[in-house]
């Protein structure tokens, strides 16, 4: 087990006082898992959230709409489509995904993420301006927007849903 210490300097009255804050790979590795973000971005968080757990997801959650914020405006050409039918065979979805590199396009992540918005929409039924505001079917606690948002920071580009259509016998 390797454990990373953090040391935090204040001033005190007679000097500096040092305090050492011990941070756990396990927790780096369990946030990690958690979060499907960079282990060092991890680290980082756990430093800032002076080993709190809860709140270094908090904190990386926030990273993840600052960064989908910026990446926003950038250009999502290249993409997929994604199919899904449902096996009762009486639902159907084509969904356009668009990213920026044909090198996202074909990773599992982004091909991932494609199925489980077909899941979503094959559920739900959504309009396409409502999609983005919908909770998540797999986690309540999340919107699509906010589940786009942790692959555009995951993945390091713009992730836009171009147009979907939903078949129903």
């Amino acid at each position: 087990m390797i454990i990373y210490y953090l040391r935090d300097s204040s001033p005190a009255e007679s000097g500096v006082r040092t305090t050492l804050t011990m941070i756990n790979i396990d927790k780096i590795k369990q946030l990690r898992e958690e979060t499907c973000v960079s282990v060092s971005e991890c680290k980082k968080a756990l430093e800032q959230a002076r080993g709190d757990f809860d709140k270094a997801k908090e904190i990386l959650k926030k990273w993840g709409r600052e960064l989908a914020n910026k990446k926003s405006g950038r250009e999502a050409a290249i993409g997929i489509i994604e199919s899904y039918i449902h096996p009762d065979k009486r639902k159907g979805v084509l969904l356009e995904l668009r990213c920026e590199t044909d090198f996202v396009a074909k990773s599992d992540d982004f091909e991932k993420l494609a199925h489980e918005l077909c899941l979503q929409i094959a559920a739900m039924d959504p309009a396409e301006d409502d999609l983005s505001k919908q909770s998540w079917i797999k986690d309540e606690t999340k919107t699509i927007k906010e589940l786009i948002d942790e692959y555009i920071a995951k993945l390091g580009e713009n992730i836009v849903v171009k147009r979907f259509v939903r078949y129903e016998i």
